[in-house]
């Protein structure tokens, strides 16, 4: 029996050669003429020998955002091994990830594999970490506006729309209202932390015993329901970015220094818990083709660049920033 071709993937590039299709998939694939409106090209140097002894060339093109442009190009029809061959196809530099053709329909497209380097109108949705508290400049977000709007003034553009205190829950509910007229091409969420909270009169016992996060701290749970909620959150917000074409980033939670944290103001924030929704984030990222940016690692054990436990001190978000910016950017 013939295997189904059930993916459907735009290629703007050497996938398109029948050389290529026949080094990867044995033979030529059904494709039909596609756009992918939003997006212009931009030159990639490749060194992988296999690559190039493939296509024949050693330059090959990378989608980049710009607001206005199309890039033309074909849809593949393949079966799950051909889409298994041409992952394994695609150098480092790329990733796959769900894309809106200028026909409405979504497929697969392969982009640049860090997720800010070619976006051109991004939105910051998240919590008070987000937001820039304790810092006068605004904050990691601050520094990754100055940043990318310096790469190019005239085009680029960075909304910071984060709320101190967001949860997962409010940032799903608030986004999409606030997305049309800022025209993203990239969501970044940064929030969940408030999730992880729980009443700062449970016992600390209590508050490490229950590790899974974005539980009803009033209400009693058996672990699933509450990451089954937490996943529901991030699917909506990954059906609106979806929605308007743009790629969704999302960053985990920063090191926490617990030791301040254990009562702040009424709430209880843990390592435990910030460790579980870090995990799970990440999980929910992988099975779904979603950009996952880790920050854990750049506050680990600096209780100096904490203000209060939580929030960073300016130096604190600068590291942050230093540390998305290389995973990023």
């Amino acid at each position: 029996m013939t295997e189904s071709r059930t993916h459907t993937l735009f290629s703007f590039g050497t996938l398109r050669d029948e050389r290529v299709q026949t080094a990867l998939f044995g033979g030529a694939v059904p494709t039909s003429p596609a756009s992918l409106a939003g997006y212009t090209t931009r030159p990639l140097k490749i060194t992988d020998p296999a690559v190039i002894a493939a296509s024949g060339l050693d330059v090959h093109l990378i989608l980049e955002r710009r607001l206005g442009a199309s890039v033309e190009g074909a849809v593949l029809h393949l079966t799950d091994q051909e889409l298994a061959a041409a992952d394994a196809y695609e150098v480092d530099d790329y990733t796959r990830r769900r894309v809106v053709l200028s026909s409405g329909a979504t497929t697969w497209a392969y982009l640049d594999a860090k997720p800010l380097r070619p976006a051109e109108r991004i939105v910051v949705v998240g919590d008070s970490i987000a937001y820039g508290r304790c810092d006068p400049r605004g904050g990691w977000a601050g520094h990754l506006a100055a940043a990318h709007i310096a790469g190019n003034e005239a085009e680029r553009r960075l909304f910071n729309l984060a709320v101190p205190g967001s949860t997962l829950a409010d940032v799903a509910e608030q986004t999409p209202a606030l997305l049309a007229a800022r025209r993203p091409d990239t969501l970044l969420v940064a929030a969940g932390i408030n999730d992880s909270a729980v009443p700062a009169t449970r016992t600390e016992a209590e508050a490490d015993a229950d590790s899974d996060p974005g539980s009803d701290p009033d209400s009693a749970s058996d672990g699933s329901a509450d990451l089954a909620r937490l996943a529901g959150r991030l699917d909506t917000l990954a059906a609106t970015a979806l929605g308007h074409n743009a790629r969704l980033v999302v960053a985990g939670p920063s090191w926490l220094d617990e030791d301040r944290t254990r009562d702040y103001e009424g709430l209880c924030f843990t390592r435990a818990r910030a460790l579980a929704l870090r995990a799970f984030v990440r999980a929910w990222c992988e099975a779904n083709h979603i950009d996952f940016l880790d920050l854990w690692e750049p506050l680990r054990e600096r209780t100096e660049l904490l203000v209060d436990g939580l929030h960073p001190t300016a130096e604190g978000h600068r590291a942050l920033y230093e540390h998305l910016d290389a995973l990023g950017r």
